[in-house]
């Protein structure tokens, strides 16, 4: 699932006149924040649950192109991305996007359909830990990768013969893909204020969706329950995280966003649980557990080395938006 915190560029911004910032954040102003990120990703993976329900009509890839177009269709008039500004720094990171955004999208909502809400966000979040562990020397990071590539092994279960390959493979891709978007996002983010990039992503993503959606729509003709329910996953999915994660950014550092994240995953069980009526098995839930706890402790790592760096003596603060 897309993860538009990622976009967050600064931590200073003005909240009620006055500026907020994660650093300077009360107490209180960091609970609202955590509630944030609660509603967020619970608004994510429900959104994605519906969206579900539209597939025996028009598939993944019906889903998948009306969620784009309505996010692009709410985003475009709330920021107004300027496209006339933008420079070749710019645009080789936004169509880089426009290609993830849909590769990452279809093939979750494709091993969404073979395998299930909650193992294919589980292993779609293999993304983001590589991400976070890739250029790190700990010790506990390379621990961190071990569990989830454990948790892989008991989630996946190869040797039962009842493993969906292409289900397993089509959620791993989604992962490379969620991986490339926050690489894309962070370089993006460093040069376009705010929701500026993520906005214009989504309308070129649109864009490029209008005529693939027009053409499936014409074989798989949808109905109104169908749009519906696609337009609420669009809603729920990419809109309501959009607002609440830049919200949250605004009053909790990014690695404590980060280790909060990881409980994706589990509100993809239950919402596939209570719309879908997917059941996990328990081998599931054990390497769904491993997976969530690799990325919350290797999360968590970057919180206190982040905390660490803006003691005095330190090296200095964490960048926003590295795990």
């Amino acid at each position: 699932m897309e993860t538009p915190g990622s976009t967050a560029r600064g931590i200073m911004v003005a909240d009620g006149g006055q500026q907020l910032s994660a650093a300077t954040a009360t107490a209180r102003q960091r609970h609202a924040g955590i509630g944030m990120m609660l509603a967020s990703s619970a608004s994510n993976q429900t959104g994605a649950a519906l969206g579900a329900l539209a597939f025996p009509v028009i598939g993944p890839v019906g889903v998948v192109a009306v969620r784009q177009i309505v996010t692009a269709l709410v985003l475009a008039p709330i920021v107004r991305p300027k496209f006339r500004s933008l420079g070749k720094g710019e645009w080789w990171p936004l169509l880089g996007l426009v290609l993830v955004f849909s590769v990452m999208n279809l093939c979750l909502y494709a091993a969404v359909e073979r395998i299930g809400i909650g193992l294919a966000v589980t292993l779609e979040f293999l993304g983001p830990l590589a991400v976070a562990i890739a250029s790190s020397r700990r010790v506990l990071d390379i621990a961190c990768a071990v569990v989830a590539g454990a948790g892989v092994v008991v989630l996946t279960d190869p040797g039962s013969g009842t493993s969906d390959i292409i289900g397993i493979g089509l959620a791993l891709l989604a992962a490379a893909a969620w991986g490339c978007y926050i690489l894309l996002n962070r370089t993006l983010g460093q040069r376009l204020p705010g929701l500026q990039g993520t906005a214009a992503a989504s309308v070129l993503t649109a864009a490029a969706w209008t005529p693939i959606t027009a053409a499936w729509f014409a074989v798989h003709p949808p109905t109104a329950a169908a749009l519906a329910l696609a337009a609420v996953c669009g809603l729920m999915a990419s809109i309501v995280p959009y607002a609440t994660d830049m919200l949250a950014l605004r009053r909790v550092p990014a690695q404590l966003f980060g280790t909060f994240t990881s409980i994706n995953p589990v509100w993809a069980a239950l919402a596939g649980w209570i719309v879908l009526h997917q059941a996990l098995q328990p081998n599931e839930w054990i390497g769904m557990g491993l997976i969530v706890l690799s990325n919350a402790a290797a999360s968590a790592r970057g919180f206190a080395v982040s905390r660490d760096r803006e003691r005095p003596g330190g090296t200095g603060p964490a960048g926003p938006g590295r795990a």
